[in-house]
């Protein structure tokens, strides 16, 4: 007996970036690579993990603005390139940003971020919001 699957598109555009992203490895073509993240939500914020390894904390930037979140790594220091034939690079390059849109009822004011092992933990709290309440109606 066959089992139905509820057809969800955000699924079918996961697999198809792993097909192309497998297409072009086998070409010997690499697109440029972004951190790893996990992104959750407590009850009183939104978290965003990334994995930075190799990067100074001085070397990531945060910015909030209209409802997105950006992180931006760039090295400043030059390491000494040698003759060599990459087989496999998935390494960060030098630089990288990274974008994520914030929903409506977000704190942009009070973001923190810290940085620990190589993963930058950004919290954003999320704005206290006034509990529904029934408002009396008088004669006037």
């Amino acid at each position: 007996m066959s089992k139905l699957e509820k057809w969800t598109p955000l699924r079918e555009l996961d697999l198809m970036d792993r097909r192309m992203r497998r297409f072009f490895e086998d070409l010997g073509f690499v697109p440029a690579l972004t951190p790893a993240t996990d992104v959750y939500e407590t009850d009183s914020e939104f978290v965003v993990e990334l994995e930075v390894p190799g990067f100074d904390e001085k070397e990531l930037k945060i910015e909030v603005s209209d409802h997105t979140l950006s992180v931006i790594g760039e090295r400043t220091e030059e390491t000494e390139k040698k003759e060599k034939t990459l087989r496999l690079h998935e390494r960060l390059e030098k630089r990288f940003e990274r974008r994520f849109g914030l929903p409506a009822g977000i704190d942009g004011e009070h973001v923190a971020a810290e940085y620990t092992k190589g993963v930058l933990t950004v919290h954003v709290p999320k704005t206290a919001h006034e509990k529904p309440h029934q408002v009396e109606i008088t004669k006037a």
